[in-house]
């Protein structure tokens, strides 16, 4: 059973993180025909360290995977990561029906394939995106972030070049990325639905239990290792949301497969103030990103 207190600290956290007002973007531009296929761009606002163009952060939400989260509450950390001299795509993607299901707890999460489809889709277009509607930003020096269930698309979007051979989204190689920086990522499916996190969404999102042992090579980031991108993990020790213990499981693996990633732990830190601009694990956030960025 879950702590009162943890659960009274959770909830003080989700509140400072979205009581921010949303930030409109300096620009939006479709990488598809649906509504959700579209990519929200911030210009650099701070000083950037080089005077000619700025990193690429590319950003995605989390919310489980379910239509009711959208990026709009993660646009306070778009800004956010602008200011601190980064150019920023906050990507967004299609999400669980919002229609309500039978003898389901919450809207279901994901689609299968569409979420992947998307997120595959994003990143391809990014390239040729960003340089149309955001000269200042340089591709070649690009971030990828995501936070729970984004911080689990991020990981994903980097190992492509590791899904099996007939995998619609499989890369010939590596893309072209400077690293990613994953925030509280659902990371290890297996460990996630072992712990229950967000109602069992990892399974719902591989389209219900009966698909979760098939299409686990096709989606966890544990079954995609190595990727031989640079990979940071940041996760509070006091996350309820999605236990740290995701997070270990996941550079556990990546350890097995010949891999180092980088896991910062932080005290005292729950699962939402990674992405609260008024938070102090912000910054190390945008800290993670810069020394990867730069």
């Amino acid at each position: 059973m879950t702590d009162p207190a943890a659960v009274e600290r959770d909830a003080a956290e989700a509140a400072s993180a979205f009581s921010h007002p949303a930030v409109a973007p300096d620009a939006t531009a479709a990488y598809g025909e649906h509504p959700d296929q579209v990519v929200d761009f911030y210009a650099p606002r701070g000083e950037s360290r080089d005077s000619a163009s700025a990193p690429l952060v590319v950003l995605l939400h989390g919310g489980a995977w379910r239509a009711p989260y959208d990026r709009q509450h993660i646009t306070p950390l778009a800004d956010f990561l602008a200011r601190q001299g980064f150019a920023v795509a906050n990507v967004e993607y299609r999400r669980g029906s919002s229609l309500p299901h039978q003898n389901a707890d919450a809207p279901i999460a994901g689609r299968w394939p569409e979420t992947f489809d998307d997120v595959a889709a994003a990143m391809d277009a990014l390239p040729d995106l960003t340089a149309a509607t955001l000269p200042a930003a340089d591709v070649r020096r690009t971030v990828v972030t995501g936070h729970s269930a984004g911080g689990h698309l991020a990981l994903w979007a980097a190992a492509r070049h590791r899904l099996p051979q007939e995998s619609a989204w499989r890369l010939p190689s590596p893309p072209p990325l400077r690293g990613v920086v994953a925030l509280a990522p659902i990371a290890d499916f297996a460990v996630a639905e072992e712990l229950g996190v967000c109602g069992g969404a990892s399974a719902q999102l591989l389209g219900g239990p009966e698909h979760f042992t098939d299409r686990l090579p096709y989606a966890d980031p544990a079954s995609l290792l190595p990727t031989g991108i640079a990979t940071a993990v940041v996760h509070g020790r006091d996350d309820i949301v999605v236990p740290a213990r995701v997070a270990e499981s996941y550079v556990a693996a990546a350890a097995k497969a010949g891999e180092m990633v980088g896991l910062t732990l932080l005290d005292g830190v729950g699962h939402f103030p990674l992405i609260d601009p008024a938070a102090d694990a912000c910054a190390v956030v945008s800290e993670e990103i810069s020394q990867l960025a730069w």
